[in-house]
């Protein structure tokens, strides 16, 4: 626990609390990578049924079943049901909050009664807040449900109910946060959101708008679409708005929004079998025909996701492919540093080779990275070899600009040739030598083999 903490404070404290959760897994059961992966596993399941809650309250018992079976046909929910991150894990706890969230603002009495039902608020705040301390980015969430809570139609005090409520997550978020943002840095790598991510949303939120005009059962305060809209657009709006000043979109921060496209869809398909069974045969065969069309189509994704190619980070698949294609003594750089995180699935890979940047392990440092040396001194070390190996990002993605990286592109282009280049999954992986000697043909083909 103390090397954690220490580890913390100079990277990830954002997951802080999820490394504590697998902790305590691992000690319970040390399963490898079924215990690594079973939590989002149960983690979706749990959301599904949160979902069908929610869907049988707001618009009826079919609307529920419905929606419960989409939610985990979704391609991204899919995959970070297989993925041992918190974002699954999120996705059930902002299932949990706004099942509760329904639920206080349906309370019979809530009408200048509001204080009667400060356990079931402090329940939610609470459910809410282990969200966001999981991902910060659930907060989100927290925004979305205030649309719908002020859209409703909620006596006052379950207005001013839930505004305690999110100013104590905000309260118990805050601390996080602040620190947090001394590690800003960690974000950097990421890009502003390209066109086909843009797109792919309108079209999402569009679908979702016209799903939402179909006519449903009002049950209470809070309509579907209500919860539903929200949830599904203002998340991904707030965090792609942030590009032009820091990009933060990445598509698993705000996947507890698929929940909203869950439920309309749900709705939606309750209207259609309304509809299918006031029609005559050819309707009905239509409709069956249009559901078969549709789930066929999700088999191919679905089996990608389940194959070694779809991890964009297989570590054992990289470690494996340094393995393949360096020789005893050779140098070794990783481009940049952060790479350095691939060694830890498979150390041993990695042992016969000389880090010619490493200043301390990451075990030493309490880093993921570890620390590198000057740059002066990384530029003297790699001088040093006649032939090395680099692990480096793909050519498409953003150069870190620091004086380490680019003093590493600099000797390499000014002192060495590349011999052979390999990718495997988001790694390339180069054998660098000294003019003439580089050895007689490239190696094999890479094994892009393991689990990410």
């Amino acid at each position: 626990m103390p090397r954690l903490w220490h580890t913390l404070a100079h990277v990830d404290v954002v997951h802080g609390l999820y490394y504590l959760i697998m902790r305590g897994v691992f000690g319970l059961w040390d399963g490898g990578l079924v215990a690594l992966r079973l939590p989002s596993v149960l983690a979706v399941a749990a959301a599904a049924i949160g979902i069908a809650r929610l869907g049988r309250r707001l618009n009826g018992p079919w609307t529920g079943l419905l929606a419960g079976l989409v939610f985990p046909l979704l391609p991204p929910v899919q995959r970070y049901a297989q993925e041992g991150r918190s974002y699954a894990l999120v996705c059930a706890l902002i299932t949990c909050g706004s099942c509760l969230l329904v639920g206080n603002l349906s309370r019979p009495g809530g009408r200048g009664r509001a204080g009667g039902h400060v356990r079931g608020w402090a329940t939610y705040g609470a459910v809410i807040l282990t969200a966001c301390l999981l991902h910060e980015f659930a907060v989100l969430m927290l925004l979305a449900h205030g649309v719908t809570v002020f859209r409703a139609r909620s006596a006052r005090p379950m207005t001013r109910a839930w505004t305690v409520a999110a100013g104590g997550v905000l309260t118990g978020l805050l601390p996080l946060a602040a620190f947090s943002a001394t590690q800003s840095a960690q974000v950097d790598w990421i890009a502003a959101p390209e066109a086909g991510d843009v797109l792919g949303f309108v079209a999402t939120a569009l679908l979702g708008v016209a799903f939402a005009r179909v006519p449903g059962r009002v049950c209470g305060p809070v309509t579907l679409p209500g919860l539903a809209l929200p949830l599904l657009i203002l998340p991904t709006v707030l965090l792609m708005l942030t590009s032009p000043l820091h990009p933060l979109y990445v598509d698993r921060y705000v996947l507890a929004s698929a929940m909203g496209f869950a439920l309309l869809t749900g709705s939606v398909l309750d209207r259609l079998r309304q509809s299918a069974r006031d029609a005559g045969t050819a309707q009905r065969v239509t409709c069956a025909v249009a559901l078969l069309a549709v789930l066929a189509a999700l088999v191919p994704v679905s089996t990608a996701l389940r194959k070694p190619g779809s991890r964009e980070n297989d570590a054992i698949a990289i470690a494996q492919a340094v393995q393949d294609i360096a020789e005893p003594a050779d140098g070794l750089l990783f481009m940049p540093s952060r790479r350095r995180v691939w060694t830890l699935a498979r150390p041993d890979s990695f042992r016969s080779l000389s880090d010619l940047a490493l200043e301390q392990t990451p075990a030493a440092s309490d880093t993921l990275f570890g620390r590198e040396l000057s740059p002066d001194r990384i530029r003297k070390r790699i001088l040093t070899s006649t032939r090395l190996v680099t692990v480096r990002d793909l050519e498409d993605q953003p150069l870190d600009m620091n004086a380490r990286e680019a003093v590493k592109r600099a000797t390499l282009d000014a002192y060495f040739e590349e011999c052979a280049n390999r990718t495997v999954t988001q790694a390339r992986i180069t054998v660098y030598a000294r003019p003439g000697h580089c050895r007689a043909g490239p190696p094999g083909p890479a094994r892009a083999t393991g689990a990410g």
